[in-house]
């Protein structure tokens, strides 16, 4: 993994900025973040002792509207980290034609430590630091990484006993009875799906004969399995932080997932109602998983899993990237020089955003859209999103990746001359 990830990010704008063709401008205005906050966070544990979590808060760009971006807890959470992930969110948000900027936060902590009562302090906790930082017009968070939402109930709750009003738009993720969104639940996976189907028509795949493996059973890498089952791809490995599991005959998704859910642990199974068998598979480590001969490769853990240093055993002919970040800038040409087509994770993720996106609108309104119409706006967004990038990357002869970036580099880029540049000043 790459020692610096805004580093890395970085490296994308540089490359990509050229054949975008903006002023200099806009590239300048994404070389470092607008405003970054750090805070130290007191949280009464159980035992009655105070113990001190670090927590971040990035506001990369508002050119295009309010900043945005999820909170994740994780032990491995750096500043360098959450910068990154925001500048993707503004890529992202901008690929999807958003009203937002980018944003992200996240805490150093392992939640799996941390009592139910210990995970609402320190999610309060982290509210009452940022209290002055984020806002329904300013910044909106949202889940990421180990976040839930619970969890984005317990901030909005706090946000709204320190400022003294009802502000449901402040968070986005929330349970559907505290102003959440229904579809917000699988809008990340579904997203992925959706361009999966696309990137299938546009290699006319057919499901049936199609292999999958995924890399990460969250939430995301669950529900697009899931639904891309259901469509009739075959899926064919599976994996967690733990390990995966490979069988070529492929497995029932829903059976490994309440098994998951029962003993914790990606297992081969087959359940019929509560009884389960289990099926033939072979044991794999999530390195294996990503080398193995697939039609389709979906990276849904977290990022700069494929590398310089693995990216030449990549055997998929394609990636739809659900995580953020999974594939290192450094083995961008090695995929490209196998004919690896990567469907980007500032397209292929943005599912959540833009579903938390309507979550913002109903909660300005006032107004809830049923289940049917999320999805159905959901796919539209989706499906333009997927035909603006593949006609870019016609046009410029590119990848999917440089075609997603040199869009939103052009939208951006837009916003900034409608305030004037220095050709229009000097001129």
């Amino acid at each position: 993994m790459s020692e610096n990830l805004l580093d890395d990010a970085l490296s994308r704008i540089s490359r990509f900025a050229e054949q975008a063709d903006v002023a200099q401008e806009v590239i300048d205005s994404l070389m470092q973040p607008r405003a970054t906050k750090t805070a130290s966070l007191p949280v009464r544990m159980d035992s009655g002792a105070t113990e001190y979590f670090t927590g971040f808060r990035c506001h990369y760009n508002n050119q295009l509207g309010p900043t945005k971006g999820g909170i994740r807890f994780h032990p491995n959470v750096t500043l360098e980290e959450v910068q990154a992930l925001a500048l993707w969110m503004t890529i992202k948000c901008a690929v999807m034609d958003l009203p937002y900027g980018g944003g992200k936060g996240g805490i150093i902590v392992d939640p799996k430590k941390l009592s139910p009562m210990e995970l609402e302090r320190l999610s309060r906790a982290y509210v009452r630091a940022m209290a002055d930082f984020i806002g329904p017009q300013t910044d909106i968070p949202a889940p990421d990484v180990y976040t839930n939402a619970r969890i984005m109930g317990w901030m909005m709750d706090e946000y709204e006993a320190i400022h003294r009003v009802k502000a449901p738009g402040v968070i986005t993720g929330k349970p559907v009875r505290l102003g959440g969104s229904l579809g917000r639940d699988d809008a990340t996976g579904r997203g992925a799906y959706l361009c999966t189907l696309a990137l299938a028509r546009k290699q006319d795949l057919t499901p049936q004969d199609t292999s999958v493996a995924i890399q990460g059973f969250g939430n995301g890498g669950y529900h697009a399995a899931r639904l891309l089952q259901k469509a009739g791809f075959k899926i064919v490995a599976i994996s967690d932080s733990r390990g995966g599991i490979y069988s070529s005959e492929g497995f029932d998704v829903e059976s490994v997932y309440q098994e998951k859910q029962r003993s914790k642990q990606v297992k081969a199974v087959y359940c019929n109602a509560s009884v389960c068998e289990q099926v033939d598979h072979d044991a794999i480590s999530n390195e294996e998983l990503l080398e193995l001969d697939v039609d389709i490769l979906i990276p849904a853990a977290l990022e700069g899993v494929i590398h310089r240093g693995n990216a030449t055993k990549i055997r998929a002919r394609h990636l739809v990237e659900i995580a953020n970040g999974p594939v290192e800038a450094d083995a961008d040409e090695i995929l490209e020089e196998k004919g690896c087509i990567v469907v980007p994770d500032v397209l292929a993720n943005a599912g959540g955003v833009t579903v938390s996106y309507f979550e913002w609108v109903q909660n300005r309104q006032g107004y809830s859209w049923d289940a049917e119409t999320v999805q159905e706006r959901l796919s539209e967004r989706m499906e333009r999103a997927f035909e603006d990038i593949w006609e870019q990357s016609r046009q410029h002869n590119t990848g999917l990746r440089a075609a997603a970036y040199i869009l939103a580099l052009k939208r951006l880029g837009e916003a900034v001359e409608a305030h004037g540049t220095r050709n229009y000043f000097n001129s």
